[in-house]
């Protein structure tokens, strides 16, 4: 995205930038023209200029073209020389733009922000189309970047008038990526605008259409009835791209799992998943690609394989589960056919762009908690993980995600035995230095005092990944350690589904991301399932949510990269496809209350 608003705006810039001055009515007042001289030059003039009014100009275009030179620190430092509170409106609004635009090279979008809402903003319309322009185009990537993607699509709207060609294309595109991005609820509130409402009625209709067929038919739909609406005049990209995914249905898929060795048990469970989504299509007269299993723990070549599914008409692959036959794949530059891999090859590993892969990544549930938490106004947090490569892993992916947005990460703890539990807890909440105040007080003043430990008061919250015993422990010495009003957030592994009150007491209090599967027992093909193999109503069903999930997303890995801001709402999670074509689940919460799992109100995403 931000690639493709670098684009934008070089192309705006392009399309609008005039050689020569603009000048606005007198009471604007003059603009700062295209300069013929230097930096230097500029700032020689200005030192000597007995006119204040020319001596800021010469300053501002000394400012501008530092800028346009990539020179941001001498930009900036040009611009503090120009008093704003002097000049006339349209000066105002050029160092204001400027401003911002310096901010967003330092990727400082409130700063941005804050520089554009001076009061003269208010009259950008009335200055010439290049200044517009650049304001709109500034103003829309603040917003964006600091998530107010309804805001940057509306001063994107502001835009579009002014821009011609590419450009125009281009900013089309963009504000189509911002409005898809907003959640359905957003998507239905009334809009005053009569064009931003049709695009919030296109992305809605989009959104609500569930294959691809559906949301052709939707866009086809929406055009007839807004004829005269941008969009409808040319079609973002991301839409024009659902035409040709809709002409290539899927009749055939080969599913890839090992029926021997240790991961056979796994596969078993992703299989029955599948096949109960794929039986349950069938039994509604939706369509429903032919199945053909293959064994992967027989396989002697990957491309053996790929020859005898092509021989066999096969279009798409879901599998292999085994990590190393991933690695494989995605090693490869080029697959002879689209697969769904059901393991993740290691991370920054490239891949193929046929290779798309999907599983139940502990790390998207870490990045999951650390956006609950930011949601829930937490900002500084200490880390309790196990031990070992999957603790490390599962930390970095929190960390990278909490303090990547601004969150404080103190302390991290591994959870090694569960003996030296409580002295790693009390390390985390530094009880020990306090229990040293008392004594050394103690001995200060001889005798003994009633003193009570402390533990440290800059801890918003613990992250927790742990298994059920292990946080069965936690809590218990967290309530011992003087920590227990602490709020804890929780990955799933420390939830076993089963339905012990005893062990659910013991975890009073701490929240936890889980899939739909285990929060929501109404759903009718979970009843299927559980009702078929008992074992699913358990930790086992988040195997057979992601077998049922991996058939969901058979058809829609075209559509999902066309339309990456689109998501599947899974029983492993809610489901969309990143950058890497990595598929990434987001999760409902719960929490532990009075023995039971209660769930939890959903968060703005």
């Amino acid at each position: 995205m931000i690639a493709c608003l670098r684009l934008l705006t070089a192309l705006c810039l392009a399309a609008l930038l005039a050689a020569c001055a603009s000048s606005p009515s007198s009471s604007l007042g003059e603009l700062p023209r295209t300069p013929d001289a230097s930096i230097e030059q500029l700032l020689e003039k200005a030192a000597s200029s007995k006119s204040a009014e020319d001596a800021a100009l010469l300053r501002l275009s000394a400012a501008d073209l530092a800028y346009k030179q990539k020179d941001f620190p001498r930009a900036a430092r040009i611009l503090e020389q120009v008093p704003l509170d002097t000049l006339k409106p349209a000066q105002q609004v050029f160092a204001s733009t400027l401003a911002a635009e310096l901010a967003m090279s330092r990727n400082q979008p409130k700063a941005a922000l804050t520089a554009l809402a001076h009061p003269s903003l208010q009259r950008v319309a009335e200055l010439p189309a290049e200044q517009q322009a650049r304001t709109y185009n500034v103003h829309a990537a603040a917003l964006e970047a600091d998530g107010q993607a309804l805001a940057a699509a509306q001063q994107r709207m502001l835009l579009a008038p002014l821009l011609s060609g590419q450009a125009a294309s281009a900013n089309n595109d963009a504000i189509w990526a911002l409005v898809a991005s907003l959640p359905a609820e957003q998507l239905q509130q009334p809009a005053n605008d009569q064009t931003l409402a049709g695009w919030t009625s296109l992305a809605f209709a989009v959104k609500s259409a569930g294959t691809l067929e559906q949301q052709q038919a939707a866009i086809d739909t929406w055009v007839k009835q807004h004829p005269g609406h941008p969009a409808a005049q040319q079609l973002p990209q991301a839409l024009t791209k659902l035409k040709e995914l809709a002409s290539q249905p899927l009749t055939k898929i080969a599913l890839l799992l090992p029926q021997e060795g240790p991961l056979a048990g796994v596969a078993r469970a992703l299989r029955d998943g599948f096949m109960a989504a794929h039986f349950q299509a069938q039994q509604a007269g939706q369509p429903a690609p032919a199945v053909q299993v293959f064994d992967s723990s027989r396989i002697g070549s990957l491309d053996d394989f790929y020859n005898q599914a092509q021989a066999a008409g096969v279009q798409l692959v879901i599998g292999p589960l085994e990590k190393p036959l991933v690695k494989q794949l995605a090693a490869k530059p080029q697959l002879p056919i689209t697969t769904l891999a059901l393991n993740y090859a290691d991370a920054g590993q490239k891949a193929p762009p046929q290779l798309f892969q999907f599983g139940l990544a502990a790390e998207d549930e870490a990045r999951e908690v650390a956006r609950r938490a930011r949601a829930d106004g937490m900002v500084r947090a200490v880390a309790l993980v196990p031990s070992g490569e999957w603790g490390d892993r599962v930390l970095a992916a929190f960390r990278q995600d909490w303090e990547g947005n601004g969150g404080t990460l103190l302390a991290a703890e591994r959870i090694a035995q569960p003996v030296a539990l409580a002295q790693q807890i009390a390390d985390l909440f530094q009880l020990r230095q306090s229990e040293g105040r008392a004594k050394s007080l103690q001995s200060t003043v001889g005798g003994s005092i009633a003193a009570q430990p402390s533990r440290r008061q800059d801890i918003d919250f613990i992250f927790l990944a742990s298994t059920p015993q292990q946080a069965q422990q936690i809590k218990p010495t967290l309530n011992f350690q003087y920590a227990g009003d602490v709020p804890v957030y929780a990955t799933s592994n420390l939830y076993s589904a089963s339905g012990d009150v005893n062990q659910y007491n013991d975890m009073n209090g701490i929240r936890f991301c889980e899939t739909p599967w285990l929060l929501d027992t109404s759903n009718s093909l979970r009843q299927q399932v559980v009702q078929q193999w008992p074992q699913a109503a358990g930790s086992l069903g988040r195997l057979y949510a992601m077998g049922v999930d991996a058939y969901s997303l058979a058809p829609r890995l075209g559509q999902l990269k066309a339309l990456p801001d689109n998501r599947v709402q899974g029983l492993s999670g809610s489901l969309s496809i990143n950058a890497n074509q990595r598929i990434e689940r987001q999760l409902p919460w719960a929490e532990f209350a009075g023995g039971q799992v209660k769930r939890l109100p959903d968060t703005a995403r």
